[in-house]
């Protein structure tokens, strides 16, 4: 059923883009009740208004805390029309119906993020914004909620399309935004007075959902939550996926971990090659090199700005994306040739406090893994060589960047060899050395690296087997001491960090 669009109350922080709505209710005769800085707005804008201090015979108090908790305002809202005692007593209280509610909530979230005093901070609670939300919402059979400025685009086209009435659809729909509005508010400001740590029950509103094309698979439904700007200027290509998403976040957590000039592989979330070298170039070639056939169409990351001769010859694979904290101007025009390649520009780290996965008939959240040991504690036949502790400490970040069970090989800052998301750990090196055998590495002087302790002592033997010299592992296994006895026989270097970092 159609309603007809006679009175509105709008009280807004923002003004933007209100001017041609507001004055479209004028030209359509609608009644207009506002507040303050609002009301000024739509007066000087030649559009009359009514006080809402007028209709209440209340001033605003409390320094603007109190102005439109009032009856006459509320009632106006939430009466229902097709209730005749509803009716009766808005003629009785000389309450005018209230047809249409625009408010803009006061900017929360963006002062969290600018200042840290906390009174002007709680002042930006808004109490009365949210309370004509809910009641308009609740009323959406009779009124139309408008909940934030991101809407008046919409209430603007209803006005126009239909010369200011609404069908019942498009009241439940402005109904249901403005629930989320409020919905995302609330969280924001229960966020704050947890200090962002988790509650008791499970609180995340990520505004700006954007969907996909499908999710992991074509039959699956995807949205991506979240926003993409302010982590990434997109500088070329199609869109991202739901699958790009997931890789390129993990392609960005793995890079952030290194300083020197460093060049990661990344598919299905695991990196298949990585390298740090003195150029960007000798990164990328040595990257490339750890396992060709895996990086067809992969994502590729680094750290350091693309020039053009690197970009000449990261052009010569094929891959969905690429992302760096800068291009050369030459080397986008070499790497913008092919159309779909995905060229992402990082204005800023990509780091969560949180990590969470829905389980069961709940949500498991858990630290994000930012950790790092504090220090390692040398249990082989020798301290480890600088040489040896640099490519432990690399095999180190990369196995904490693979799906558990992992095995990562490393021989001059370069991923050799890698064996990931098997359900055994000698599995994993078997496949992590087979790996390496594949793209002809010798493994003599090589460094291992374990996500989790070793429960027997056959893991080093196999490395040991292989002309590996260096293992590094959390420790914490009943039989430790088998494996720190292996390699003290064998004159191998075993560093415990006390940290293990599983990977589900």
């Amino acid at each position: 059923m159609q309603k007809q669009i006679k009175s509105a109350l709008i009280s807004v922080f923002y003004k933007d883009n209100l001017e041609n709505i507001v004055k479209k209710l004028g030209e359509q005769g609608v009644t207009i009740y506002s507040t303050g800085g609002t009301q000024k707005f739509i007066e000087d804008l030649g559009v009359k208004c009514v006080a809402v201090e007028d209709l209440t015979a209340y001033p605003s108090i409390l320094g603007g805390r109190v102005k439109t908790l009032h009856p006459k305002v509320f009632g106006g809202i939430l009466a229902r029309r097709d209730n005749p005692q509803d009716l009766e007593q808005l003629k009785e209280y000389q309450i005018p119906e209230i047809d249409l509610v625009i408010v803009d909530l006061y900017p929360f979230e963006e002062t969290v993020k600018s200042t840290t005093v906390e009174q002007t901070i709680i002042e930006k609670i808004d109490i009365g914004g949210v309370s004509l939300i809910r009641a308009a919402g609740k009323n959406y059979k009779d009124v139309v909620i408008v909940a934030s400025k991101d809407q008046y685009a919409d209430l603007e086209k209803v006005l126009t399309d239909n010369n200011g009435a609404t069908t019942i659809e498009d009241r439940r729909g402005f109904a249901a935004k403005a629930f989320e509005v409020c919905a995302h508010y609330d969280v924001a400001i229960s966020q704050y007075f947890l200090n962002n740590e988790p509650g008791v029950n499970f609180q995340l509103s990520v505004p700006e959902g954007q969907v996909n094309r499908y999710g992991e698979n074509p039959h699956q439904r995807g949205v991506f939550y979240g926003n993409l700007d302010e982590v990434f200027n997109k500088l070329h290509g199609k869109e991202l996926s739901f699958n790009n998403l997931v890789d390129v976040d993990a392609a960005c957590q793995l890079i952030q971990e290194f300083e020197e000039t460093t060049f990661a592989v990344i598919k299905h979330t695991n990196v298949c090659g990585i390298a740090s070298r003195a150029t960007l170039k000798e990164a990328w070639e040595a990257a490339l090199a750890g396992d060709k056939e895996s990086a067809f169409g992969g994502v590729l990351v680094t750290n350091k700005v693309i020039d053009k001769t690197t970009a000449a010859s990261i052009s010569e694979i094929f891959f969905e994306i690429l992302i760096a904290p800068g291009f050369d101007a030459d080397a986008l025009t070499v790497l913008q040739a092919k159309k779909n390649r995905i060229l992402l520009e990082q204005k800023q780290p990509v780091k969560s406090k949180y990590m969470f996965k829905n389980v069961l008939n709940g949500v498991l959240l858990q630290d994000s893994d930012n950790g790092s040991y504090k220090e390692w504690t040398e249990a082989g036949a020798r301290p480890a060589t600088p040489a040896e502790k640099s490519d432990l400490e690399f095999a180190n970040i990369v196995c904490k960047h693979l799906k558990s069970n992992a095995i990562a090989l490393v021989k001059d800052k370069q991923l050799i060899g890698k064996g990931c998301g098997q359900t055994s750990r000698i599995d994993a090196l078997r496949h992590a050395i087979e790996k390496a055998g594949q793209f002809s590495f010798d493994l003599k002087g090589a460094a291992m690296a374990s996500d989790a302790f070793f429960p027997f002592n056959d893991c080093v033997s196999i490395a040991h087997e292989h002309g590996i010299i260096a293992v590094i592992q959390p420790g914490g296994s009943m039989r430790d001491n088998d494996s720190i006895e292996f390699c003290k026989t064998h004159d191998m270097v075993m560093v415990m960090t006390g940290m293990r970092h599983f990977r589900h």
